[in-house]
């Protein structure tokens, strides 16, 4: 097939004949930089192979060829479309005969005027096939045929007759897309009763979807790109066009599994796991993908009792055994939120508490070792008669066993702490549970955050790393679907990833993939960087708890700190009452030289108190009293001189 343009094979491709396979003869580059505008491919180089699946057309743009307007037409446009053979129309009736005379074309010939003819008999109208059957020439007119279906009528026309003519083919009129898909009328002026112009080219514009090398989606190419392209289907029945997939869109799709591929590409960013596999991820790779993996959820965990902790991601297929450690609670929003309707909370205080800070603190008195059940929430009334909520917790005693046991119901009622969700203190937990759980049961049955330990590796996972840590912190529980995976170099080892954050792109390879004899080993710790680790915990899906609510603006606070501040300035006008200090002035002016002056005047009247003051010391107070008076040892003199100084 010769090269044609993209715009000529689009018309005149048969929609049955897809799909097609095109080479791209002479290549086009639009738009500078610009790969895509508005999701058409505007960009094809010289050699590309396209595979056409379909052609649809878009537009029909009619053209008037004397005045150079244009109208769109919808591809349903209703109206029929008569062909004009001429490439030109003719004025009178003589200049078409002249014409037909000089082409040598045997009568009867046809034409059509575009303008309706008046005659003696009767009113030709307009767009109406008219036959040329004979011209006498020395009487200047012309025998012209209307076929009306029924009967014939005889015209003899002059020819001087004025109109629009153009000569037509005899045919039936044809549709917009006969119109189109008829090779003949390509470059052929038509005619439309339904249209206002005498004369129109229709000019088509499709939109091309095709499959191209190299390319995730399938692109699309208007025709009016100006592009030349060869048909070579024939010659290319063992091209095979490569397309790439996504990680979510092999998840999406559900196989068929296990499936072999070629890593193409992999996202840029930092990396999300530390494991050997995951990090070495890189393009040219072999991935096979055996399938989505089972369970779906993950358990968030981070380890105890290091001043760098570190952080992991467990699978809900771990098989290691868990034991429970007990939880420290910081605050009593804390215990609220660990309480479980059902399950009784008992915690020990850690550290010694009056309540400072707190409304009715003289509620509130916790010593190291105080052993408290938690009861429930109730509200109270707080400063200015508004109710606040609180933490009801009943104080217990010392004793164990079976002696608490018949005690409890006495205890019940005689001691409870109310403390305010804010209340910061420190708790930690009172428990016995000496159980082994699995990761599953341990979740199922208790609510994180869970501080546990590790006491039994998981047996299918060589390299777990957990029970070498004192203590985790189970975290959250994500719900993510995962793809089991392995690589060509370690065909042996299976590791999960996550599409949503880690989606390569990979092509399928050709080839039988061997399926392994039983289940592959697969790695359920992954060990998180820091940045994804903050990342997992910011997402809507993994909500955290929420901080203990901050303690309101207390009135009574306040006016309790300006009475304690009134009760210090008495306490310190008691202390130099029995002295007769003599009252301060306010300084205004010199307040160096009057301060001087004041001391001056208290060192005289303190006389007989003290030794007399040297006289190159004179104005200045001493740094150390000679008590006279054995009566007066128990006054301390000095630090009432140290505070009228602070005071200046």
């Amino acid at each position: 097939m010769e090269p044609v343009s993209l715009q000529d094979f689009a018309r005149a491709l048969d929609p049955a004949s897809l799909p097609r396979v095109l080479r791209v003869c002479s290549g086009v580059y639009f738009g500078g930089s610009i790969y895509e505008i508005s999701g058409n491919e505007c960009c094809l180089s010289t050699g590309d192979l396209i595979k056409v699946t379909e052609v649809r057309l878009e537009k029909v743009v009619c053209e008037n060829p004397g005045t150079g307007q244009t109208m769109e037409l919808a591809p349903n446009f209703q109206g029929n479309f008569i062909p004009l053979t001429g490439s030109q129309s003719y004025r009178t009736l003589g200049e078409l005969v002249s014409a037909v005379t000089q082409s040598a074309k045997k009568l009867p010939t046809y034409f059509m005027s575009t303008r309706s003819i008046t005659t003696e008999a009767r009113v030709l109208p307009s767009d109406q096939p008219l036959a040329l059957e004979a011209v006498n020439f020395k009487a200047h007119y012309a025998r012209c045929v209307l076929d009306m279906g029924n009967q014939r009528v005889t015209l003899k026309l002059p020819l001087s007759q004025k109109g629009c003519f153009w000569e037509w083919e005899p045919g039936t009129p044809q549709t917009l897309l006969q119109a189109l898909q008829n090779v003949d009328l390509k470059d052929v002026l038509l005619t439309c009763p339904t249209l206002p112009w005498n004369s129109l080219a229709l000019k088509p514009q499709y939109e091309i979807e095709a499959i191209m090398h190299m390319r995730k989606t399938v692109v699309k190419i208007p025709s009016t790109l100006e592009v030349d392209v060869e048909d070579v289907t024939a010659s290319s029945q063992d091209i095979h066009f490569i397309k790439p997939l996504m990680l979510s869109e092999v998840l999406a799709r559900g196989g068929p599994f296990p499936l072999p591929t070629e890593i193409l590409e992999v996202p840029e960013g930092p990396p999300i796991f530390l494991s050997p596999w995951v990090s070495s991820l890189q393009k040219g790779q072999r991935l096979y993908i055996y399938g989505p993996a089972s369970p779906s959820w993950r358990v968030l965990a981070s380890t105890k009792g290091r001043k760098i902790p570190r952080h992991f991601m467990i699978s809900g297929a771990y098989r290691g055994k868990l034991k429970r450690r007990p939880r420290e609670f910081p605050t009593a929003y804390d215990l609220l939120g660990a309480l479980q309707p059902g399950r009784p909370l008992r915690v020990v205080a850690t550290k010694d508490c009056e309540g400072e800070g707190v409304e009715n603190s003289e509620l509130i008195s916790l010593a190291v070792g105080d052993r408290l059940e938690v009861l429930g929430t109730s509200l109270t009334y707080g400063a200015q008669s508004k109710e606040v909520e609180v933490l009801v917790c009943q104080r217990l005693s010392d004793q164990a066993g079976e002696e608490e046991e018949e005690e409890y119901e006495e205890l019940e009622d005689q001691e409870r702490i109310l403390l305010p969700l804010y209340f910061f203190g420190s708790f930690v937990e009172e428990m016995s549970d000496g159980r082994r759980y699995s990761l599953a049961d341990l979740t199922s049955q208790f609510t994180l955050p869970c501080e546990v330990k590790v006491v039994a590796k998981d047996t299918s996972h060589p390299a777990d790393p957990l029970p070498s840590f004192l203590g985790l912190r189970l975290e959250e529980k994500i719900t993510e679907p995962f793809l089991v995976v392995s690589l060509d170099s370690e065909p042996g080892v299976c590791f999960e990833i996550p599409p949503r954050w880690l989606d390569l792109t990979v092509v399928e390879t050709e080839g039988q993939l061997c399926q392994p004899v039983g289940s592959l080993p697969t790695a359920t710790v992954e060990e998180l960087t820091d940045s994804f680790y903050y990342r997992l915990r910011k997402l809507p899906a993994v909500v955290s708890q929420a901080p203990p609510p901050r303690p309101p603006k207390s009135w009574d606070l306040s006016k309790q700190k300006k009475e304690s501040s009134k009760t210090r300035e008495v306490q310190f006008s008691q202390v130099l009452e029995p002295q007769q200090l003599p009252l301060l002035p306010k300084p205004k002016k010199n307040s160096l030289e009057v301060a001087k002056n004041t001391l001056l005047e208290v060192s005289k009247d303190t006389s007989n108190m003290y030794s007399k003051i040297p006289a190159h010391k004179k104005g200045l107070w001493p740094t150390k009293p000679i008590i006279q008076d054995p009566d007066m040892d128990d006054h301390d003199y000095e630090e009432i001189s140290e505070h009228l100084q602070k005071t200046l």
